[in-house]
């Protein structure tokens, strides 16, 4: 473990400075520059903090949907620990659910329903780490 700041502290810290600093020091494009960078500091700070729950509850949601390994249908398979092998998982049922997707699965019946909560839940997740404001 890291003594502090943490790397979120951290991130704060410099998006602080360069809204309070930075921002009304310049002009024109380096104005709008500086204030992409502070919003790129507050984007990485919020998908650090949201990420290990959002890749449970999407791991959860995409396994069930598509019935990926889990114990008893209905259930979602276990999550694995390692980050990589996380993303990597839902890649691959991402793309699964695509092509079932594209094969007109979900045109209709209650598996429509699912992939609709499904895709509902991914969304808000995105907006929650990219421009939480929207959802409001």
């Amino acid at each position: 473990m890291h003594d502090r700041p943490t790397a979120i502290e951290l991130l704060e810290a410099v998006r602080r400075f360069l809204e309070s600093d930075v921002v009304p020091a310049l002009e024109g494009p380096k104005k709008f520059h500086a204030r992409v960078a502070a919003n790129v500091m507050s984007i990485l700070a919020r998908e650090w903090q949201l990420e290990e729950g959002q890749l449970a509850a999407e791991w959860a949601s995409a396994s069930a949907l598509l019935g990926e390994s889990a114990p008893l249908p209905g259930e979602s398979a276990p999550l694995p620990a390692n980050r990589d092998e996380a993303r990597a998982g839902l890649r691959r049922m991402t793309e699964a659910l695509c092509e079932r997707i594209r094969e007109g699965e979900a045109d209709a019946g209650p598996w429509r329903a699912a992939v609709l909560r499904h895709l509902r839940l991914v969304v808000r997740q995105k907006l929650e780490v990219a421009s939480p404001g929207m959802l409001e």
